[in-house]
């Protein structure tokens, strides 16, 4: 049964979520049209420069993203204490740069409000400064305006989108970095990319040009999200970011892209990278996990005391995921 989606994102349980969207009746719509022969791959850049747009709006981070044929994949991070910090002026202007912003409010930031029109106007902002925290509003935002675009495009109407975008709660580091590296890994699983620098409309491919480009004093790309950046293991002062070094994540990706190719399936080399087991993540299922197109989780992905809580916060007896956890993430 279908769930509402306040009961299944709660920035309070955790900040990271791996969400999936696809095109209706799964059909290449992003991809190439067998029946017409047209090929529509620019429309991949039309997710990429909407990411952009929305991740300098909203408070919420891109991790990772993957932009396929027929579906795209993203992982987020909801940052609700930071839009709290938002002055009402600063809301009003990033909500502006998507939607119309009512008189009343205009009066307001003009400072020619009553006290009774103020308090709505307040109101008003309140309600904006959630949404720009929101998962439901990013995905709507990010949604709504590629539909509209490929339609105009088509010359109709009707669904871009299969439904409702899907979405999974990552509880833990282990998960976050598990599903990261599905989620960059997703061509060279589908097979249309050999390696992880060479995966179009990828995160990683965007990280790998960014640290080129850093390291040999080129520009990036101005057209991609800023991706949220690796800040390392928790220590004191600590840069806001990812909980793992970049190397170690650029070495993971790595690994596994050579471990899930066709003529090595089944094996793992011997060279496991430490993050591994550092996170306490089981080489064998990990793999097993990265060459699967779906998996065995749901709405949650991580530890199975982390799934049991999550469970019961949710008021919820059972969550899906438990027996896949197990084998998947190794518990102390």
């Amino acid at each position: 049964m279908t769930r509402a989606r306040r009961e299944l994102v709660s920035a309070e349980t955790t900040p990271y979520y791996h969400c999936i969207c696809r095109c209706v009746r799964r059909a290449f719509l992003c991809g190439d049209d067998h029946l017409t022969g047209r090929n529509y791959d620019h429309r991949k850049q039309w997710v990429v420069e909407r990411l952009q747009t929305l991740s300098g709006i909203f408070a919420i981070d891109v991790c990772a993203y993957a932009v396929m044929s027929n579906h795209y994949h993203l992982v987020l991070r909801l940052n609700p204490e930071t839009v709290a910090k938002w002055s009402a002026d600063t809301v009003i202007e990033r909500w502006e740069a998507l939607f119309s912003v009512p008189l009343l409010v205009e009066r307001y930031r003009k400072g020619l409000a009553g006290e009774a029109e103020s308090r709505k106007a307040r109101d008003i902002i309140a309600t904006w400064r959630e949404r720009l925290a929101d998962l439901s509003w990013f995905m709507r935002c990010l949604n709504e305006g590629l539909a509209r675009e490929a339609n105009r495009e088509d010359g109709c109407k009707g669904r871009f989108w299969e439904g409702r975008f899907k979405s999974q709660a990552l509880l833990d580091d282990a998960a976050l970095l598990t599903c990261m590296t599905y989620v960059d890994l997703n061509p060279v699983r589908a097979g249309i990319a050999e390696t992880p620098e060479g995966s179009d409309f990828t995160a990683i491919q965007q990280r790998i040009r960014g640290w080129g480009a850093k390291r040999w004093r080129n520009q990036g790309d101005d057209r991609a999200p800023r991706l949220l950046p690796f800040r390392g293991p928790e220590r004191k002062n600590a840069p806001d970011g990812l909980p793992y070094a970049l190397d170690d994540y650029l070495e993971l990706v790595d690994w596994t892209g050579r471990a899930i190719r066709d003529d090595k399936r089944g094996s793992i080399p011997h060279d496991l990278p430490p993050i591994l087991q550092r996170l306490g993540i089981a080489p064998g299922p990990y793999l097993n996990y990265m060459r699967k197109q779906e998996t065995g989780f749901v709405h949650v992905i991580g530890q199975a005391s982390a799934i049991r809580q999550a469970a019961a916060e949710m008021g919820r007896r059972f969550l899906k995921g438990l027996s896949q956890a197990e084998r998947l993430f190794i518990t102390a």
